[in-house]
């Protein structure tokens, strides 16, 4: 039998192979969730290994005697319509079709995903996702030729891989306190990473053949993935008779403890969260659903959304330009650029387990955030000026920059959105945690969709401009955090006074 997955009716029994002790569940649901949103990333890289085939430089390759275009062509190798001189602003539009779908859906996607099981939705998100992903692919063999058709497709991958984020966090929320979540999460979210790397690996082995199948591959992985999370995901500890998690812990713990509850510059927000949020008295009842406007009224919830816009414009921008970059610039094969640019992803996993390490041990998101995107700002401008004089340095900055860029970015969009969702002026209510991860990464997503427009269209005046882009962004990002982390120093202030008077009081006693 499947896993009880209705938390009215009782867990059911569960499949011979899965887990039998409570930590080992929680283990088996970080795995099964890194796993499925591991997917997800690999199905979205493919475009970014596969655009240095579809438009490059033919005149270097031996022209078939049979092929019908004329000699001194130098774009009969491409793939039309992207053979021509504005392929740059349409390979941008391709990129866009997807992330414009991605940031609209998301706003819904954690509505639903609030309201429905999270089995059934991920499942169908995945099948979906696989099925898109590889109709991308299918173009090659079907010799299709018309714009419209890879907007289109993307636009469809857009909506339906929203399905997987909040969903995923919801459900790592749901098995797991705010104790070491920044290191947890932080480790666990390195599934973005080991998907952009295996995305890119993949779509290596045929891009330079048969590019369809760089497509294909992944979308087939991807559906498979879905049905093992039909098979074997549980949603609550509650289903297989584990107890749930304490949610109280508050993000600015430390600045309430510093001001007066009363008269604190969160009470109104928090009043009306708390009007917003209606508990029902009975135990055996559920709690309600936040709307989308209370949710807003959770404090940080707008700072970090704000944020993650422009942190998130920074991210995809490396993520579906870096290997066209690579290989206009150094000159490499668009195998070789894939395989580079998985080094961003891979220093992209240390910051995120860095990031959260450190904002566990001072209790300061805000900060440790702000401070990774300001030493991100001078190595993004590093990299485009002498990260390209030798494969040693080039490998150091991608490295250092994927750890700074992706950081913060982890940070937000795992940790503080399980904070915010989990808040204490929810009085418990975990089930804002969809709804909360849907407005931060869909803020985020609207800056994912701006980034590689923005660099399709700013590339062709030179791609000293787009970095120049990319730092204003990240410094607009650190700026939005400003009001944070200032209440953070005020916290941990105030956490050291109280120390000391503690000191002071026990020498007395003595």
């Amino acid at each position: 039998m499947l896993p009880g997955h209705s938390r009215g009716g009782g867990p059911s029994a569960l499949p011979a192979q899965l887990p039998t002790s409570p930590c080992r569940y929680r283990g088996f649901i970080l795995l099964i969730t890194f796993l499925i949103y591991t997917c997800y990333h690999m199905s979205r890289k493919p475009i970014s290994v596969v655009k240095s085939r579809l438009h490059h430089n033919c005149s270097e390759m031996i022209q078939p005697i049979s092929d019908t275009h004329r000699l001194n062509d130098t774009t009969w190798c491409n793939w039309a319509p992207f053979d021509q001189s504005n392929y740059k602003e349409l390979l941008g539009a391709v990129d866009n079709a997807f992330l414009v779908a991605y940031a609209i859906g998301m706003f819904i996607s954690g509505i639903f995903g609030e309201r429905l099981p999270l089995r059934y939705y991920l499942t169908a998100g995945m099948l979906l996702s696989g099925l898109f992903t590889s109709l991308f692919g299918l173009g090659y063999f079907w010799n299709i030729h018309a714009l419209w058709y890879f907007v289109l497709i993307q636009i469809c991958n857009g909506l339906v891989q929203t399905t997987g984020w909040p969903s995923v966090v919801t459900c790592v929320g749901n098995w797991f306190g705010k104790g070491k979540r920044g290191l947890i999460m932080g480790i666990w979210n390195s599934h973005t990473s080991v998907g952009n790397i295996l995305g890119s690996l993949i779509a290596g082995i045929w891009v330079d053949e048969q590019w369809g199948l760089s497509f294909v591959v992944p979308g087939i992985i991807t559906a498979v993935m879905g049905l093992v999370t039909f098979f074997f995901l549980i949603e609550y500890p509650e289903d297989v008779d584990c107890s749930p998690p304490q949610h109280h812990g508050e993000l600015e713990e430390n600045v309430d403890n510093a001001e007066d509850p009363g008269n604190g510059p969160h009470s109104n927000r928090e009043n009306g969260l708390e009007s917003a949020v209606t508990l029902s008295k009975e135990p055996s009842a559920q709690p309600a659903a936040i709307s989308f406007f209370g949710a807003l009224w959770i404090p940080g919830v707008v700072e970090f959304s704000l944020c993650l816009l422009f942190a998130k414009l920074v991210s995809y921008t490396f993520l579906y330009w870096l290997p066209l970059y690579i290989f206009n610039v150094v000159h490499f094969t668009a195998k070789e650029s894939g395989d580079l640019s998985t080094l961003f992803d891979v220093g992209g996993i240390a910051g995120g387990i860095l990031a959260g390490l450190i904002s566990d041990y001072t209790n300061g998101r805000a900060t440790t955030c702000c401070v990774m995107l300001i030493l991100a700002a001078p190595m993004m401008f590093l990299y485009n000026y002498v990260g390209q004089s030798g494969i040693s340095i080039s490998i150091v900055m991608l490295l250092t920059c994927g750890a700074l860029v992706n950081g913060p970015y982890a940070l937000i969009t795992t940790a503080v959105s399980a904070d915010l969702g989990t808040h204490k002026s929810l009085k418990g209510n975990a089930k804002a945690l969809s709804t909360v991860t849907a407005i931060i990464d869909g803020t985020g997503s609207i800056g994912a969709a701006l980034g590689p427009l923005l660099a399709g269209l700013i590339s062709p005046t030179g791609w000293n401009n787009v970095f120049y882009m990319l730092i204003t962004a990240d410094i607009l990002a650190c700026l939005l955090l400003c009001r944070l982390v200032y209440k953070e120093i005020l916290g941990w202030r105030s956490s050291l006074s109280r120390d000391r008077g503690s000191s002071v009081a026990l020498t007395h006693a003595r």
